[in-house]
């Protein structure tokens, strides 16, 4: 039985067991007129211009995925043969549906997430006056769940962003996107929190919480104020039935609009890193150094000619805070790492020998090992690999990410995509891009690719 139908019957019951009393009622007190337009002189409130104003900015975004798909029959050529098969690879086409949020009229740029388009061959957007566009891949970043899209601009609307930064808890926000499938669905609600992170398998984590309604369909879509603006992208909810229970998340605008403008300026995000390696701080270990125990991060590894050397780090300190903001783990710590802006000056409270003290470090790139697939072997010509994120590897995969695809490349030809993962090549699994360079020196006469796009794994035969 359907959840339509479910809804249905629900509300056809409450209307048999309290008709006769309704009626009753009805015939002796006068009938309710609708609310009045006007009370006291004063127009009574409504989220209607402002909505009328927005929804035209948020659109419906629809990806397909083509996988190759080969039966072990099929590639036995008796039988191709004595059946008449073509030899030829079967197909699977994943659908995914999800919603954008326009940023640029003019030149056509859509913010979304990441799990909508990833891995996508086809991306589709329709827009709230039922216009139908096919949309271009500008670049995607799996570490925020931040992606971008471009479609052809023409009298499109756009959605202004706001300063995230000075959203407060209580605010009012207005959560619009296509859940399960209905366009343009619009739900409103409150600011419950800010700051949230530690969801497990989020990447970099720094999203507002709402209890405005968030389902399935609503990713990628727009939270906005009273204004208008653009103040998050809806991205995930909690839900142990998969339904909203009022706790949902959204990428704050500022960050999004940061990685976006990477994104479009390079199809790449670069982050910034102080130059250590820590472990949360135990019990034991406080004793150990003298600090209370409790929250933070202790410092473990200082890497040579690092930002956090230049700072005067020390192996033993305890990180309590950056900028003013507590660290109680070492998730926290490189949560903050991974979203500060490269070149920033991050300041560390620091317990050391017992006291309290605070050293300065000014944020450096972070050194991203890449390579060209053409360098590795012709059969992956067109395509860059990189080792993979932050987010890949809290979701426990280990391997190399595909970071570009050219078109009408022949990685492309072979069924390679942006944002593949690359787990094992020849059925021999791969924690690197180290790995994978030693795998395809050795010049294999097949190359046989085991990748994960999505939640599914399969194998690539390069040719």
């Amino acid at each position: 039985m359907s959840s339509l139908t479910r809804l249905v019957l629900v509300s056809t019951l409450t209307l048999g067991l309290g008709a006769a009393a309704g009626l009753l009622a009805t015939a002796q007190r006068p009938a309710q007129a609708a609310l009045p337009p006007v009370v006291d002189g004063q127009a009574l409130p409504s989220l209607a211009p402002m909505i009328e104003r927005v929804t035209p900015a948020v659109v419906n975004i629809s990806s397909k995925t083509h996988t190759r798909v080969r039966d072990p029959l099929l590639d036995d050529p008796f039988f191709r043969r004595f059946f008449g098969v073509p030899n030829m690879p079967q197909e699977r086409v994943e659908q995914s549906l999800g919603s954008g949020v326009i940023v640029d009229a003019a030149k056509g740029y859509v913010l979304t997430n990441n799990h909508v388009v990833q891995g996508a061959d086809d991306i589709g957007v329709t827009l709230s006056d039922g216009r139908s566009l096919k949309a271009k891949l500008v670049g995607t970043d799996p570490d925020t769940d931040v992606a971008v899209i471009q479609i052809p601009a023409e009298n499109l609307k756009a959605v202004s962003l706001a300063d995230s930064t000075r959203l407060r808890v209580g605010d009012f926000v207005v959560a619009i996107g296509n859940p399960f499938g209905l366009n343009q669905t619009v739900t409103s609600g409150i600011v419950s929190a800010l700051g949230r992170s530690g969801l497990r398998g989020l990447g970099y984590q720094n999203f507002i919480q709402t209890d405005a309604s968030i389902n399935p369909g609503n990713s990628g879509g727009a939270l906005v104020n009273l204004n208008g603006e653009l103040v998050g992208i809806n991205t995930a909810i909690f839900s142990p039935s998969g339904g909203n229970v009022g706790i949902g998340f959204a990428i704050p605008s500022t960050l999004a609009g940061d990685v976006m403008q990477q994104l479009i300026k390079t199809g790449t995000v670069k982050r910034g890193s102080l130059g250590i390696e820590t472990q949360n701080l135990t019990p034991d270990i406080a004793q150990m150094l003298d600090v209370p125990a409790g929250r933070g991060a202790v410092v473990t590894r200082v890497q040579s000619d690092s930002a956090a050397e230049a700072a005067g780090l020390r192996l033993g300190d305890v990180v309590v805070g950056v900028n003013g903001k507590p660290v109680n783990d070492q998730q926290d710590l490189h949560n903050a790492e991974g979203l500060l802006p490269i070149g920033s000056d991050v300041e560390l409270k620091v317990l050391r020998d017992g006291r309290e003290t605070t050293v300065t470090a000014k944020l450096v790139g972070r050194n991203t090992a890449s390579a060209e697939g053409q360098n590795l072997d012709p059969r992956l010509g067109g395509a860059q690999f990189a080792d993979i994120g932050e987010r890949q590897r809290q979701q426990g995969l280990r391997g190399v990410t595909i970071a570009r695809v050219a078109n009408g490349s022949r990685a492309e030809t072979n069924n390679l995509r942006s944002g593949d993962v690359v787990v094992a090549v020849n059925q021999v699994d791969i924690r690197s891009l180290d790995d994978l360079t030693a795998l395809t020196k050795r010049r294999p006469r097949q190359l046989l690719l085991t990748i994960v796009r999505g939640q599914n794994a399969f194998f690539v035969m390069c040719e």
